[in-house]
C-alpha cells in the first residue's frame, strides 16, 4: 500500500493545457473517486498517475518516490481498464498469471496468487475456462484479479463498469467495494457517474476542464458543495436552482435569511415538501409525474419558466397544469453567487 501526493501536474498537447496545476494528497489505503463530465480529465490524470501519459510539468509521488521519470511496469500500480482487454486464447488462469510469468515469478508463487486471487472474486471454478465463455460481469473479474495477483501499492480503475448492464454494475460496484474492504489496498477509480462515486468513495475528486472543483467525502460534497457545479453534479436528480424571480413573495422571510438579487437559491429535489401557498417559497406548474413505486419524481415549471424536480413519496392527487406550492426546511438551502458559482453559506 502506499499514499500518493500531486503537485502542480499539468498536462499540454502542443499549445493545449488539459490538465491545469492539480495539487492532490491521497491517504495510504483510501478509495478516491475521481468525477466529472466527459471530456473534464479525469482519465487523463489517471493515466498520468500509472505511466501511461506523460506528465508536462509538476510531480507525481507514490509513497516517497517521485515518479515523473519512472517507467509504468516499475511504478506498484495495476490498472484496470473500461475494456476487459483479455487474452481470447488462454484461459483465465494463464490470462491472471500472464503477468507474473513475464516477469519470471517462481511458478508455485504464481501459482498461489492466482487462486487467492479467484477465491477472492469468486472464479475459482472458471480457471480453467477462456474468456469467450464468461459474461461480462465475470470478464471484468478476471480483468480485476489480473491485477490482484501483481500486489500493487495502488489499484487504477478507469470507468471498469461502463460496459456492464445495469444490474451487472450494481453488483459488481458491491464487489469492489468489497474487494477494498478486504485488500485494504490505496484505490483510485474513476467514473462520470455520481452514484457510483457516492456510493464508493472516501474521497471524491470533482473535476472540471483539467481542474479540481471540490475534494472531500460524499456527504461533504452532497451537505455543502462549494459551488452550483458541484452542487448540480452530486446528488440524483440534480439540485434545484432559483433566482429571487422564481421565489414566492416573502421567501426571503419564510427561509430565515436574505436572498438578494446576485444570489441563485439551491434546493435538493428531496428536501421539497409539498406545501400550502402561506408557507410555500416555490411554485410550480404540474408538467409529468414519473411514479417509481417507492417516490415519485415532479416535473414543475415555475411561472417565470425555470423546470425544477421534487422528489415525493407518492403521486400528487392534482391535474396535469396544476400549480403546487413547495416548502423547505431553511437548513437545507444553499445560497451561491449568481456570477461566480461560489457558495455563500
Amino acid at each position: 500500500m502506499a499514499s500518493l501526493t500531486l503537485r502542480d501536474v499539468r498536462k499540454s498537447y502542443g499549445a493545449t493545457q488539459v490538465m491545469h496545476g492539480v495539487d492532490l494528497d491521497i491517504v495510504d489505503g483510501e478509495f478516491v473517486v475521481f468525477v466529472g463530465p466527459s471530456g473534464c480529465g479525469k482519465s487523463t490524470l489517471l493515466r498520468m498517475i500509472a505511466g501511461l501519459e506523460e506528465i508536462s510539468g509538476g510531480s507525481i509521488a507514490i509513497g516517497d518516490r517521485e515518479v515523473n521519470d519512472v517507467a509504468a511496469s516499475k511504478r506498484g500500480v495495476s490498472m484496470v481498464f473500461q475494456t476487459y482487454a483479455l487474452y481470447p486464447h488462454m484461459t483465465v488462469y494463464k490470462n491472471m498469471a500472464f503477468g507474473l510469468k513475464q516477469i519470471k515469478t517462481d511458478p508455485a508463487e504464481i501459482d498461489r496468487r492466482v487462486r487467492d486471487a479467484a477465491e477472492i472474486l469468486q472464479i475459482t471454478d472458471y480457471l480453467d475456462r477462456s474468456p469467450r465463455n464468461l459474461s461480462g460481469g465475470q470478464r471484468q473479474r478476471v480483468a480485476i484479479g489480473r491485477a490482484i495477483v501483481r500486489h500493487p501499492e495502488v489499484f487504477l480503475f478507469d470507468e471498469p463498469l461502463s460496459n456492464l448492464d445495469a444490474a451487472l454494475r450494481v453488483q459488481t460496484r458491491l464487489e469492489i467495494a468489497r474487494l477494498h474492504e478486504r485488500l485494504e489496498t490505496t484505490m483510485i477509480y474513476v467514473t462520470h457517474d455520481q452514484v457510483e462515486a457516492m456510493t464508493l468513495a472516501d474521497k471524491i475528486v470533482v473535476l472540471r476542464d483539467g481542474r479540481i472543483e471540490q475534494v472531500g467525502s460524499p456527504i461533504e460534497l452532497y451537505d455543502r458543495p462549494a459551488n452550483a457545479f458541484v452542487a448540480q453534479f452530486i446528488g440524483s436528480p440534480k439540485m434545484n436552482f432559483f433566482t429571487t424571480s422564481d421565489l414566492t413573495t416573502n421567501s426571503s422571510e419564510k427561509l430565515g435569511q436574505t436572498i438578494a438579487s446576485n444570489m441563485q437559491t439551491g434546493m435538493r429535489p428531496e428536501h421539497l415538501d409539498v406545501s400550502d401557498t402561506a408557507n410555500a417559497v416555490v411554485e410550480g406548474s404540474l408538467e409529468l409525474v414519473e411514479n417509481l413505486g417507492e417516490y415519485a419524481l415532479v416535473h414543475l415549471k415555475t411561472a417565470s419558466g425555470v423546470e425544477f424536480i421534487a422528489k415525493t413519496e407518492r403521486p400528487p392527487e392534482v391535474a396535469k397544469g396544476s400549480t403546487i406550492g413547495f416548502s423547505i426546511k431553511p437548513e437545507l438551502v444553499h445560497l451561491f453567487d449568481a456570477d461566480s458559482g461560489h457558495r455563500i453559506t
